[in-house]
């Protein structure tokens, strides 16, 4: 619709918005990529450990373990992989999400375009100084192929805000979230890949982990930047959760619209 293509630039302003905004926490952001490196170095020698011993695992040499450790921690702040980096749940326990809904912009789309300015800023302040770290210590490797990389992480970015904002939206049926909060960290830090290699399970349990949404964070754009999975396939496993997750959205947007209303919002 016409009115719809006229909201474009006000998405555009709230990308900037989302990374201006951000921009404020400078020194939060860069006590993040202290910490990024610091357990990067850490997780970096109990890699290089764990391979040594076991050489070859998963596909992978030492370089290649190294390279993953420090492309998984640059994750971290762009990807929220720990959770949270939304504003609903709290606007949702206030009644502000009235006011958002009353809106003519998407309530999804306006949390997502200001995600977005979030992800690019903390990619820049938070995510590359580990990755230049572990390149000056370790020698990591460049990415194979840089344009279906950052094609990846872009995807990663839409599933991980995808998911996320499903839990948000989880906090209008249950009175208290940290419950599904906890549970999505745990499924979250432990089937994207952000510990260890999926392909280092085994089995079923391997080949389940690798297709679900969370492997499309992390995992698939680390395989992307190593050259360990077909490019195509990769990113369109990604675009299927993507759009997956951003279809329930809507429904649960439309479905916290319809709640405010029977109760008189």
């Amino acid at each position: 619709m016409p009115w719809r293509c006229a909201l474009i630039p006000l998405y555009v302003r709230l990308v900037r918005y989302g990374f201006r905004k951000h921009a404020t926490y400078i020194w939060g952001a860069l006590a993040g990529a202290f910490t990024n490196s610091v357990f990067g170095i850490l997780r970096a020698y109990v890699l290089i450990a764990l391979w040594q011993a076991r050489p070859g695992l998963a596909g992978y040499d030492i370089t290649d373990a190294v390279t993953f450790c420090f492309i998984t921690q640059a994750f971290i702040g762009p990807m929220q992989l720990f959770g949270g980096g939304l504003t609903i749940p709290e606007r949702i326990r206030s009644g502000d999400i009235a006011l958002d809904l009353v809106r003519p912009a998407s309530l999804q789309l306006w949390s997502l375009a200001e995600d977005l300015g979030r992800a690019g800023y903390l990619l820049l302040v938070r995510g590359i100084p580990p990755v230049l770290l572990g390149a000056a210590l370790f020698g990591i490797t460049p990415p194979r192929e840089p344009a279906w990389f950052m094609a990846g992480l872009m995807l990663g970015v839409l599933v991980s805000f995808g998911w996320r904002y499903l839990v948000a939206l989880s906090v209008c049926w249950l009175a208290d979230d940290r419950a599904v909060s906890t549970l999505s960290l745990v499924l979250t830090t432990f089937l994207s890949g952000m510990m260890i290699p999926l392909a280092i399970f085994p089995g079923w349990v391997g080949e389940t982990a690798r297709a679900l949404p969370w492997a499309a964070m992390v995992q698939a754009p680390s395989d992307l930047y190593l050259g360990k999975a077909p490019a195509g396939q990769t990113l369109a496993f990604q675009l299927f959760w993507a759009v997956a997750l951003l279809a329930l959205g809507a429904l649960g947007t439309r479905a916290i619209r319809h709640k405010v209303v029977i109760q008189g919002g």
